[in-house]
């Protein structure tokens, strides 16, 4: 009886396998998995640009391979779904391979969650939407496994609440609380505001830049104020100070912020304003083709009166 309870506690692989083959059949392997059964990480907050970066990259793949395996775990109905590894993914379809190099882990949601975000920002350029969704997501994460902050349970079994959920995000963040809490601010941003703070980043050109201050004040106005007021931050064409947002923010917040208190704000001068001449695009439409960037018009503007000036000079001598 006793030799038959023995006998069931052992398995097949314990019976035919010594422990050393047991661990090492346990030990995480690199595995060559086809692109296509590889779906993307469901709401990834970080952007796979087409810049210069991408296609160096995808030259070296080209060149090389992928030197650094990307990390999947299984679907519950089969493929796998990238936790890291998106922009060498991309890369690899622009240089025509079919699979890459992948670690495969079971993972829960929220251990995905942390990892994909922590391996993301540790990227040369981040913009400012990418870390206020990521920053919301892995504190979201942290607040569900409660007493779990990374990936191995705490042994105080402390949970997560408020701002102490934000203190251990930033213990393990390239951002302190306080920029954590402004980066989360972001997410109530209509995509269009953040569109303009992420260009403080990416200073496209013809295109306005925001900064982050002003952009966490105005985060408290309503989707609706916030429309009217991107309208006519292009009618405009300028962005509110910080202080400006400041006194937006308190007139929304009493319910007294309409577009033409936001238009009186907006004409405020600024502390370190220059005294600016606008001209109003319709006056000058009829000079440009349509489409034709504002500094181009400036530079030509420029220009003529350049020219004027000349020519005024030569008829006075």
């Amino acid at each position: 009886m006793a030799i038959n309870s023995a006998a069931n506690l052992l398995s097949v692989d314990s019976l035919f396998t010594t422990q050393e083959e047991r661990d090492e059949a346990q030990r995480e392997t690199v595995r060559d998995i086809p692109l296509a059964e590889i779906s993307d990480f469901p709401n990834h907050p970080f952007k796979v640009r087409m810049d210069e970066c991408m296609t160096e990259m995808a030259d070296s793949v080209r060149q090389y391979g992928v030197l650094v395996p990307g990390l999947v775990r299984p679907k519950p109905d089969g493929g796998y779904e990238m936790v890291a590894g998106h922009r060498r993914k991309k890369a690899s379809e622009l240089a025509g391979v079919e699979s890459i190099p992948c670690i495969v882990r079971d993972l829960t949601d929220d251990e995905a969650t942390i990892i994909m975000v922590d391996s993301n920002l540790q990227r040369e350029q981040i913009l400012p939407s990418e870390k206020a969704f990521a920053y919301k997501m892995k504190l979201d994460a942290m607040k569900r496994q409660g007493q779990r902050v990374d990936l191995t349970s705490d042994p105080l079994g402390q949970k997560l609440k408020g701002s102490i959920s934000v203190e251990v995000l930033a213990g393990t963040s390239p951002d302190g609380k306080t920029q954590i809490q402004r980066y989360i601010r972001l997410t109530n941003l209509t995509s269009a505001l953040l569109d303009l703070v992420d260009n403080s980043v990416l200073k496209e050109k013809d295109k306005p830049q925001m900064a982050l201050r002003p952009a966490v004040e105005l985060s408290y106005l309503t989707p609706e104020e916030q429309t009217a007021l991107f309208e006519l931050m292009e009618l405009e064409d300028c962005t509110p100070s910080h202080a400006q947002a400041i006194k937006m923010k308190d007139f929304s917040q009493a319910g007294k912020l309409n577009e033409d208190v936001m238009l009186s704000i907006m004409q405020e001068e600024k502390g370190n304003q220059v005294e600016q001449f606008k001209i109003s695009k319709e006056r000058i439409s009829k000079y440009f083709a349509p489409g034709t960037p504002a500094q181009k018009i400036e530079d030509t503007i420029i220009k003529a009166l350049e020219m004027y000036r000349k020519r005024q000079r030569e008829m006075e001598r």
